[in-house]
């Protein structure tokens, strides 16, 4: 299974991607800039977390227009996996992959800090996490809040795409709790906290890891029923 991390102008957790891939999880990782057009070869995107384009006019905005984006929304279409954090998600959003947006927090600061979040295991990147399971993984953020309309929330819940939800604290005013969601298909995941950088117990957290582990154990599902 090969992985492409994204890299924009101000991305900043890229290298924390590739390296929770390619030296953690031992899986075959690239780079991809911005620039590119195409993402022939590759079986999952990671959208990382940053400041892309300075994050002018709103964040994610002008990424959503980078040469790469008509491939990655090609790519999501066709059900394979992608997956973007904190600036990520906010990308993601702007591009039209997700649903709803990520405002401000409501304390109008930027929170950096560990949180606690409740898991849903019914989704291809939380599946090795058990059920409602409570884990704690850090966030980095001034503009985390998801928000949508009433109608858009009732779907995500009544479809099961609601991720990860803060748990106990809510450290940014997201409705319902939300801390993360996936699309309808279910191939496309946007989450505000930082996964790659919870991978290594030297660093006092493993909580990020199984998510990797979660994509790697679907990829290898589909590789099986590709190949009988």
């Amino acid at each position: 299974m090969k992985f492409a991390v994204i890299v924009f102008p101000g991305s900043n957790c890229d290298i924390d991607l590739y390296e929770a891939l390619k030296t953690v999880c031992h899986a075959e990782v690239e780079y991809v800039s911005h620039k590119e057009t195409s993402l022939d070869g590759f079986d999952a995107v990671m959208v990382p977390g940053g400041f892309s384009y300075g994050d002018y006019l709103r964040c994610g905005a002008i990424a959503r227009f980078a040469n790469i984006m008509p491939a990655l929304i090609e790519f999501a279409k066709a059900g394979k996996p992608v997956f973007g954090t904190c600036n990520g998600f906010q990308i993601l959003t702007e591009a039209g992959l997700l649903p709803g947006a990520l405002k401000q927090n409501d304390s109008l600061k930027f929170v950096c800090k560990t949180v606690a979040l409740e898991v849903n295991n019914q989704t291809m990147f939380t599946s090795e996490y058990n059920d409602n399971e409570v884990i704690k993984l850090p966030i980095a953020h001034a503009d985390g809040s998801y928000y949508a309309d009433e109608e858009t929330l009732a779907k995500l819940e009544a479809n099961n795409q609601i991720a990860f939800r803060y748990h106990g604290e809510n450290p940014n005013g997201s409705l319902h709790d939300i801390a993360g969601i996936v699309n309808e298909q279910g191939n496309v995941l946007g989450m505000m906290p930082h996964p790659e950088r919870a991978v290594e117990a030297l660093l006092g957290n493993e909580d990020g890891l199984r998510l990797f582990k979660s994509i790697l154990k679907h990829g290898h599902q589909t590789e099986e029923v590709v190949n009988g």
